[in-house]
């Protein structure tokens, strides 16, 4: 009974973690080789096929190619950082990708680290069951 909670819980931490991991390494490599551009920040009506009566806010922008983007949020609004319908807020799109944006300044960084201490705690309390139950 011990070791099937310690795998299980060791999977998931492990899950946790590498996702935070790759969320790290996702906003660090934007950084590094993404395009900066100002964004038109709009909002659609929620349609039938939509579950929920809040859509996520869309960017629209142009590339260095001169070609119209128009992706959703990676990050919501919040009453810190509010995305209001016509503002302009900058961001950072993949040349290869340019639907891969990172909202400069809302990268949520906190986020990412938080998967990878909760993670590595959920590994480290696997051991623990591990050893306890040995």
């Amino acid at each position: 009974m011990a070791v099937g909670m310690a795998l299980f819980l060791a999977f998931g931490g492990l899950v946790a973690c590498l996702a935070g991991v790759a969320g790290l390494g996702e906003i660090r490599r934007l950084h590094r080789v993404g395009v900066s551009a100002l964004a038109l920040v709009r909002y659609r009506a929620p349609g039938r096929e939509d579950g929920s009566a809040v859509s996520p806010p869309l960017l629209e922008f142009t590339t260095r190619g001169m070609q119209v983007v128009e992706v959703f949020s990676p990050v919501p609004s919040s009453r810190a950082l509010p995305l209001e319908q016509g503002s302009r807020v900058r961001l950072r799109y993949d040349p290869a990708d340019p639907g891969r944006v990172l909202l400069v300044g809302r990268e949520r960084r906190h986020l990412e680290y938080a998967f990878v201490l909760l993670g590595a705690a959920a590994v480290l309390g696997a051991v623990v069951v591990i050893a306890v139950g040995a």
